[in-house]
């Protein structure tokens, strides 16, 4: 199993000056992740970011607006297409099935951009594994994650028509979305990815669907044998 097994089908060739562009990014995030995990965030700056990815601080800011954006590969056009795909993904179906393709589709996009990164597939995720568990980094972690939560309320009210003053609905079902990507984000890079990210999210939306009954399709997703069973 590679990070890039469940990646969507090939999209038509960047131009070069978009190419260079997608590899300074890749650069910039794969040596924050290796500086990060090698020497804690606190011990880690901005300049040495740039200079091992051979550019200037300057050329960083172009890509990312803090180190904390580049370790969790935050970007405000993504979270714009998040929006955009909850608004219009499924039209006429409920809300939690759209919400539910979306965010599969983004757990594809983050395989993808992670096996994209280059090196050993369980060593980037060993990374990101150190680099999430960096007690500094949780106020970020939280930062980012209420961003997107915010958004994806912003858009299902928009979809259902809500008004979120007046209907919780909206807020509670993003809230539980983010609640899905942090507790599926955090078991895939654990297990170093031995289950696709895109299918334990797509597990957790379903258990959410069939009211998340104790023994349900998501568990357990890694089987292993039982105790002495190969010397039986």
């Amino acid at each position: 199993m590679t990070l890039a097994d469940t990646a969507p089908a090939a999209e038509p060739r960047a131009s070069l000056r978009e190419r260079k562009k997608l590899a300074t990014r890749r650069s910039l995030r794969r040596h924050a992740l290796d500086l990060v995990a090698q020497r804690g965030f606190m011990h880690v700056t901005v300049e040495d970011i740039a200079e091992a990815a051979d550019v200037s601080p300057r050329t960083f800011f172009n890509y990312f607006p803090s180190k904390e954006a580049a370790l969790f590969g935050a970007d405000p056009e993504r979270v714009a297409a998040l929006r955009e795909g909850v608004l219009h993904q499924a039209p006429g179906e409920p809300a939690l099935d759209a919400l539910r393709q979306v965010l599969v589709a983004e757990a594809r996009k983050v395989t993808s951009e992670l096996g994209d990164l280059g090196g050993e597939p369980q060593e980037m995720l060993r990374r990101m594994k150190v680099v999430r568990a960096d007690p500094h980094l949780r106020a970020a972690q939280s930062a980012h994650m209420a961003n997107i939560e915010s958004a994806l309320a912003e858009a299902l009210a928009e979809r259902l028509g809500k008004d979120p003053a007046r209907d919780p609905y909206p807020a509670l079902l993003a809230s539980i979305a983010g609640a899905v990507i942090r507790a599926t984000t955090v078991f895939w890079a654990s297990t170093g990815g031995a289950e696709p990210l895109d299918q334990l999210t797509d597990r957790a939306f379903q258990a959410l669907a069939d009211g998340m009954p104790e023994h349900c399709s998501l568990r357990p997703v890694i089987r292993t044998a039982a105790p002495g069973k190969d010397e039986e």
